[in-house]
């Protein structure tokens, strides 16, 4: 900041004006400027603070949602294999059991696909206006198809009005130029075959098929009607209307992803003790690493003499305590039914000395040894509802602290709202300076000429009576 203090020293007093101003000015900008700095520092440490705590609440976070994933979930009681993954794969839940199962796909489960006439104007011909009707299953999916259609504009309008029901269109154009509106359903099994309606040109009966050299005016399903998987399981006939498959073998869900006629695949289940140990110490590992993140954050350290007086971000602060008693809240509340109710059931205990969790696997395997005992661990940790386990309460646990607008994004809009009026303060602080500055530069610049001033008189009166001296002496 400009400074209006001259260099040197005064010409009238012989003062150094510059340094008595500077002198005055820190002495009284020095506790104002302190007391900042001092605000700044700490302020500044809490919203690094804020935002490294958020991070590891995060990571936790991620952490508990990966263990907890329920399309690969990692406390699986049993490990379901198949010994043809690429045509039949296989998940297990709590309630499986112990076991092998020779399985067949005989046929996949298809959606319907149908097909309109075909049209000589290609992607650009005009389709009549009015309200386009698909039927599938007994229900009527409507699309508003307005003047000035083309084939183009009538399919994207299907995407746009139907994509969350599952259906979709798109154009095929064969050798000839001649355009055909093709409309897709995911929805699998018998029954599901589409029928069009409503527009003029776009009538389809997807409940019946083409044929494999349909004429330009032909319309209808294309690949076959829809159909159920075939499959059988030892020997026993089973039928889906998917291609995942629940409920035919107890605690398994079968994905067909191709037939295997005459080549059966074998699903073994087995306990799965060693996956079970490898996902509880990964949960105790990222707890632990929570645990440890808090407690830097928390707790003051040692300075060069030995003293606890360098303050953490968050020293003092309740926040931690709070986020902590929540944990731990979550950690030890009992799970909804079945054997094990709580971790210390499992090897799971908390330290006395550090809070951490350790795992003694050593009680893991006694527990294991029970019959049964696989499918309870699952159960304890990701629960029976998808909220009562112990990963679905400690995950709402930190819910709070991390979610948008959480009790961390309103602790760092607190904090910012500090920075600013930190950054206030320095700029009254900075201005007062400059004022304080100038006026007093302005004062002794005064005093200065008027000493200069003084000077000269005296050294005039001083010549004056020299002279008179002299000519008295002269006469």
């Amino acid at each position: 900041m400009a400074s209006p203090i001259l260099p040197g020293s005064g010409l009238g007093s012989g003062l150094d004006i510059g340094a008595i101003v500077t002198a005055l000015v820190n002495a009284d900008k020095s506790p104002k400027q302190t007391q900042i700095d001092s605000q700044t520092k700490t302020n500044t440490l809490k919203i690094s603070g804020v935002g490294s705590l958020k991070s590891a609440l995060t990571a936790f976070q991620t952490s508990l949602t990966n263990l907890n994933n329920p399309t690969n979930p990692a406390f699986q009681g049993y490990s379901a294999t198949s010994s043809a993954a690429t045509t039949l794969g296989v998940t297990s839940d709590n309630t499986a059991v112990s076991g092998t199962y020779s399985v067949v796909v005989s046929k996949l489960a298809t959606g319907s696909k149908v097909a309109s006439a075909a049209f000589a104007g290609g992607a650009s011909s005009a389709i009549p206006s009015g309200t386009l009707k698909i039927t599938q299953s007994g229900v009527d999916y409507n699309v508003t198809i307005p003047a000035n259609a083309t084939l183009q504009s009538t399919r994207d309008a299907i995407n746009s009005a139907q994509a969350s029901n599952g259906i979709s269109a798109n154009i095929v154009t064969d050798s000839s130029g001649a355009s055909r509106l093709v409309i897709s359903s995911t929805k699998t099994g018998a029954g599901t075959d589409m029928v069009v309606s409503g527009i003029a040109g776009l009538e389809i009966d997807g409940t019946q098929p083409m044929g494999s050299n349909p004429a330009a005016s032909a319309s209808g399903a294309v690949n076959g009607l829809a159909q159920n998987a075939e499959l059988t399981i030892d020997g026993l006939a089973v039928t889906s209307k998917s291609n995942t498959v629940t409920g035919a073998i107890s605690g398994l869900t079968l994905n067909l992803l191709a037939t295997n006629p005459g080549t059966p695949a074998t699903v073994t289940v087995a306990t799965n003790t060693t996956g079970l140990q490898t996902s509880i110490q990964q949960f105790v590992d990222s707890y632990n690493t929570l645990m440890n993140t808090i407690n830097t954050l928390s707790k003051a350290t040692a300075d060069a003499d030995g003293k606890l007086t360098v303050s953490a971000a968050f020293t003092g602060d309740s926040l931690p305590r709070s986020l902590i008693s929540d944990i731990r809240g979550a950690l030890t509340s009992p799970s909804a039914g079945g054997q094990l109710s709580v971790l210390s059931q499992i090897g799971v205990m908390t330290d006395g000395l550090t809070g951490n969790l350790v795992f003694d696997t050593t009680a893991f395997g006694k527990t294991m040894a029970t019959s049964g005992m696989s499918g309870q661990v699952q159960q304890l940790f990701s629960g029976t509802d998808g909220t009562n386990g112990v990963l679905a309460r400690m995950g709402n646990a930190v819910k709070p602290y991390i979610q948008t607008g959480g009790l961390l994004d309103q602790r760092n809009t607190n904090l910012t709202s500090i920075s600013k009026n930190i950054a206030d303060q320095q700029a009254a602080l900075d201005l007062r300076v400059t004022n304080l500055t100038a006026t007093l530069t302005a004062k002794y610049n005064a005093m200065d000429l008027l000493v200069g001033q003084m000077k000269a008189t005296a050294s005039s009166i001083t010549s004056f009576f020299t002279s008179l001296n002299a000519q008295k002496s002269n006469s």
